[in-house]
């Protein structure tokens, strides 16, 4: 299978507004794999008042690279090579702190008290703060600008998560979404409703069994315990928009969100990678796969 289309070079400005933000790489098996938020083409028109180093470290780093063993198996992949920090995949177009706007928003704003929590700790679908409580921006964005972000990256991410989910299901009957992220040792002072907490290993996330059925999420965590990491269930993460939008386990359309602890694969601050540690980690990963693709959670 070859990805469509080819995965971004080396982190930094992507001087073409024409390059593409996605990859899909299609599946043949129920199993659907999305990262969101690990790209590394940093548009030019981001006009952000940080370095490229205080950027980065919003990045999901080397995510894509733990999972690159799973279009091989059949596994379809969607991946994001737009950063979060610029545009968050993972939350809706109505999670928007409307005063980073010069001008009027239109479109209807979320007035959920758990996505406004989100929102004034500056993570809605356009960042303002990064997870340390530094301004992004010294500017106010236009609304043409956030509206073109949306069109650019959201739409189509959200897009091919949608076709790639739908394809699986059709084929099978029914599908797993696994929605791959990282996070943090230790929860920095702007990233959660729980600054300073020690993260587990893994925290699988099901939105308290509304996106996928708790046989599922208790293979997962089952799996990654018997590996010997420590599991942490719906907390401090529970999924967002993507395993909200495109689960449905009545209709047999299961989504999880899995975070990973960086500190198992990658230097925090040199972004470096512990290569033993991401082995360890790709093949107990990779054994997940294998027994998510010979479950059938009907």
């Amino acid at each position: 299978m070859q990805a469509q289309p080819g995965v971004t070079g080396s982190p930094g400005l992507s001087s073409s507004p024409a390059a593409s933000m996605v990859t899909t790489v299609p599946g043949t098996t129920p199993l659907v794999l999305d990262s969101p938020h690990s790209g590394t083409r940093y548009p030019d028109d981001f006009g952000s008042a940080c370095d490229l180093p205080t950027l980065r470290r919003a990045e999901d780093t080397h995510v894509e690279k733990i999972y690159a063993f799973a279009p091989a198996l059949g596994v379809a992949w969607v991946e994001a090579h737009f950063p979060r920090i610029y545009l968050d995949a993972n939350r809706d177009t109505t999670e928007l702190d409307i005063t980073l706007l010069d001008g009027e928003w239109t479109d209807p704003i979320s007035t959920d008290p758990q996505v406004l929590s989100k929102v004034r700790l500056g993570k809605g679908l356009i960042w303002k703060f990064t997870d340390e409580g530094e301004p992004i921006y010294n500017r106010q964005l236009t609304v043409a600008e956030v509206r073109a972000r949306i069109d650019r990256c959201w739409r189509p991410y959200h897009a091919a998560v949608q076709h790639a989910i739908d394809a699986a299901h059709a084929r099978h009957g029914y599908s797993i979404h696994i929605n791959c992220h990282s996070m943090p040792a230790v929860a920095a002072s702007h990233a959660t409703d729980f600054p300073g907490l020690v993260h587990a290993d893994f925290v699988v996330g099901d939105r308290d069994g509304s996106t996928a059925s708790p046989a599922l999420s208790a293979l997962v965590c089952e799996h990654l315990r018997g590996c010997g990491y420590s599991v942490e269930h719906n907390h401090p993460y529970k999924g967002v928009e993507l395993v909200r939008r495109y689960s449905n386990p009545a209709e047999h359309r299961h989504s999880i969100q899995l975070e990973i602890n960086r500190k198992l694969y990658m230097d925090e601050k040199s972004l470096a990678q512990h290569p033993d540690g991401m082995a360890r980690l790709q093949a107990d990963l990779q054994a997940l796969v294998h027994k998510l693709l010979a479950v059938d959670p009907r």
